[in-house]
């Protein structure tokens, strides 16, 4: 059996991290929000609006991590391929990102 390491690693979004917190902590506070909306029988249009305001925050939350993931991991990656002259772990890496963003998109 494998032996789990708790090292840590240090992400794109670390120095951000209280930030992407709070933003997330706020998208849950509108998510409960609409629940109580819909189980308090508000308008149709009213939830939809406030469901239109969640989608935006957790795209602007999406796209931050996305930057972080391209300006730290495939930056950091593109430098190891160089030191390293082996181009599959930039590619890997920009993948990854390609990836990420096209279920984005979906």
């Amino acid at each position: 059996m494998s032996e789990i390491v708790d090292e840590h690693i240090d992400h794109g979004y670390t120095t951000d991290k209280a930030a992407y917190l709070r933003r997330l902590k706020r998208i849950e506070g509108q998510v409960r929000g609409i629940a109580r909306m819909v189980d308090e029988d508000k308008y149709c249009i009213d939830i939809l609006t406030q469901v239109a305001a969640i989608n935006k925050a957790l795209h602007a939350v999406s796209l931050g991590l996305i930057e972080d993931h391209i300006a730290h991991c495939v930056v950091g990656a593109a430098h190891e391929s160089e030191a390293t002259g082996d181009p599959a772990i930039v590619q890997a890496k920009v993948k990854e990102a390609s990836d990420a963003i096209g279920r984005l998109l979906r």
